[in-house]
């Protein structure tokens, strides 16, 4: 076990509510517990985001696209400290300014590991600053590219097992809170 499974996560309900802690390991055991995570999305000048392919060594659906960083906050640690903790972990990234975008809740079996992910997941979204480029830890990340939200969107619905199952809720959220900004002609 990495030292990262035995960091301990927040229970909560089904409304975000805590309910007590957990391990990283016993909370991704079948049949899983519900607790807090986070999905963060970097957006570059032109609107993309930045994708990570998880790294082989992950516990959880390794090699397969998600977001740009993903992890859990420490009980009672602040989404944008946890956050920002975990993209210069995976990302080498640091001073990004985050707002949640929203929330999606899931669960999802690996079936090529048999942990589970059942989590309560705070989407959140942050502008990389022109002239930052991401150095990932190999360790935590395979691989990173850029796509659109459309883009990725399309991509998923076309080949699903290429992706992180909670990739698509996460985008879908993100792309809601995108939808206003391009009305304003922001």
């Amino acid at each position: 076990m990495t030292a990262r499974e035995a960091h301990l996560v927040e229970l909560v309900d089904a409304e975000g509510r805590a309910l007590g802690t957990a391990t990283v390991a016993e909370s991704h055991q079948a049949p899983g517990r519900l607790h807090r995570a986070f999905s963060v999305f970097l957006r570059d000048e032109f609107g993309q985001v930045l994708l990570q392919q998880r790294a082989a060594v992950k516990t959880r659906f390794p090699l397969r696209w998600a977001n740009s960083c993903c992890g859990h906050p420490l009980p009672g640690e602040p989404l944008p400290v946890a956050a920002s903790r975990r993209l210069i972990e995976e990302l080498g990234v640091e001073g990004v300014e985050l707002t949640e975008v929203g929330v999606y809740a899931y669960y999802a079996e690996d079936p090529a590991t048999g942990r589970v992910e059942y989590e309560y997941d705070h989407v959140l979204v942050g502008d990389l600053p022109a002239g930052v480029h991401p150095t990932p830890d190999p360790d935590e990340v395979a691989d990173l590219r850029w796509v659109s939200v459309p883009m990725l969107l399309a991509e998923i619905e076309s080949d699903s097992r290429s992706y992180a199952p909670w990739l698509l809720g996460v985008t879908q959220r993100l792309a809601l809170e995108a939808r206003p900004a391009q009305l304003d002609g922001r």
